[in-house]
């Protein structure tokens, strides 16, 4: 499993927004700059996110984007699953139930079912604020002015 560009930019985007949601609205070209993320690219990434409701958008003057809820109820594993589609290690497991019709007698299903649980579990156990708070403990919540 390798986590596309698209998913590691959804996330960085909303870890952006979650650092900024004081600020309210955030303007696309703001994220982008401070993520060194091609505002076009972002922009291909809004809709997915708009659409599942992870963020509320205002246009105009000061518009912009915003969490729609608080960053501790966004999983990684959430946005990754919304961005990737599925997180299975195996094609068989993208499917539930499993459709595959040599599930009966495969020796290593198990195997791939144990590590779908492991990275399931790994990733809706870590939210938004997790990863803020990780990296204010990293930088030492040294603030300058």
């Amino acid at each position: 499993m390798k986590i596309s560009t698209k998913g590691r930019y959804a996330l960085r985007m909303l870890v952006d927004l979650a650092e900024h949601q004081s600020e309210g609205f955030v303007a696309l070209k703001d994220i982008a700059g401070r993520q060194n993320i091609s505002k076009k690219y972002l922009e291909q990434i809004v809709p997915v996110l708009n659409n599942s409701g992870f963020l509320q958008t205002n246009r105009g003057y000061q518009g912009g984007y915003r969490l729609s809820r608080t960053p501790d109820k966004y999983t990684v594993g959430d946005i990754l699953r919304l961005t990737e589609g599925s997180l299975a290690p195996v094609a068989c497991l993208e499917n539930s139930p499993n459709l595959c019709e040599r599930q009966n007698e495969c020796a290593t299903l198990h195997v791939w079912e144990g590590l779908y649980k492991v990275i399931n579990e790994y990733l809706d156990g870590i939210t938004l604020q997790d990863i803020i708070d990780s990296k204010a403990e990293m930088n030492g919540n040294d603030y300058v002015i």
